[in-house]
């Protein structure tokens, strides 16, 4: 059995010391899981990383996976660390096509946090996880000295049924597929941005914070011939795509008139310097599916109310090496690479 810590640490690196700042997707982080995970706990080749790992148990097929949630402010527009933390994690089970089933949750607390916050955030997640049908069945909890946690932070793993006859992963995709999102991009990290700094927009941000499930489910009923999926989360879709990319072994080229971005959230990543192409996203995937299959897909993904704002914005080809690209308004074509580290800290 490979563990797959592919998705899910929390620290890049720098040299040969673990930097002391938010990780996520990126160049640090490729290089933290290969030179101290891996080598320690094994891992499955490239082509094979997924956002969960998938088991072979008596017959079936379990999608496994697990991850840490240490957003700051942990109650924001659209959501919260409780629903967030639920989302994550089903979300991780979806993108390998398992239906989510089981929950843990592990919370750490920081002695002074209000208790009427941790009923608010325990609600939350109830609700969130009753939205998704999974059960909460098993926990933790531990309490840290005052100044030491930050208030809390959460650590989910969750447990999903595989369906019949799905194997996704990178080493599936081929050139001539084409390339979906399920809606704008950008719109958790910049709401995260907006509350934690005070920033103000005529439109108010919300996050897009939502279970996948059942937009993934559509598009397995429908027969579509999916070779692999990906939440956006950390490192939004530029690390998903450069991951994906180099797994394969082949070019992606994406048409920058075809991402669909909100304008406020345009406007706020100019303001601050970021590209909204490498923000976070709790709510959205990347699709890679056959040729044939993607006006389909597409129309699946529109009349889903998860993918009101989806959208066709690229294409998979032959090397001759691997990579992404974006074609520009201009019509030249400039490279896509991930960030070293995280544009924005503690926004999942």
């Amino acid at each position: 059995m490979n563990p797959d810590f592919s998705l899910n640490c929390p620290l890049p690196v720098e040299g040969d010391l673990v930097r002391l700042a938010h990780g996520g997707g990126g160049r640090a982080m490729q290089g933290l899981l290969e030179r101290t995970f891996f080598p320690a706990f094994g891992g499955p080749p490239p082509g094979l990383r997924h956002d969960a790992s998938v088991l072979e148990l008596g017959g079936a097929r379990l999608a496994f996976t697990t991850d840490s949630y240490v957003v700051r402010p942990y109650f924001f527009p659209g959501g919260d660390i409780g629903s967030l933390a639920v989302h994550g994690t089903v979300n991780d089970l979806a993108m390998a096509g398992a239906r989510p089933l089981y929950l843990s949750c592990g919370f750490i607390l920081e002695e002074g946090l209000p208790l009427e916050d941790l009923r608010r955030i325990v609600a939350s997640m109830a609700a969130a996880a009753a939205q998704a049908g999974v059960e909460v069945v098993t926990g933790d909890t531990k309490v840290v000295d005052r100044g030491k946690g930050d208030g809390i932070y959460l650590n989910t793993a969750g447990v999903g049924l595989v369906e019949p006859g799905i194997r996704w992963h990178p080493g599936r995709v081929q050139p001539g597929d084409a390339v979906l999102v399920s809606g704008d991009l950008g719109r958790h990290g910049m709401a995260i941005m907006a509350c934690r700094e005070g920033l103000e927009f005529e439109t108010r941000l919300e996050s897009d914070s939502a279970p996948l499930w059942g937009l993934v489910e559509a598009l397995i009923r429908a027969g579509v011939e999916i070779r692999c999926l990906r939440d956006l989360t950390r490192g939004g879709l530029t690390s998903a795509l450069v991951e994906i990319a180099e797994a394969a072994g082949v070019r992606i080229t994406l048409e920058e008139g075809a991402i669909p971005v909100l304008e406020e959230v345009r406007g706020a990543c100019e303001l601050l310097g970021l590209d909204p192409m490498a923000v976070a996203n709790e709510g959205r995937l990347v699709a890679f599916v056959a040729p044939g299959d993607a006006t389909r897909a597409l129309e699946i993904m529109l009349g889903d109310p998860l993918g009101q704002g989806a959208a066709r914005i690229g294409q998979v080809q032959a090397g001759p090496a691997a990579g992404v690209a974006i074609r520009t308004r201009l019509g030249t074509l400039r490279p896509v690479d991930m960030l070293n580290g995280e544009q924005l800290p503690r926004i999942c």
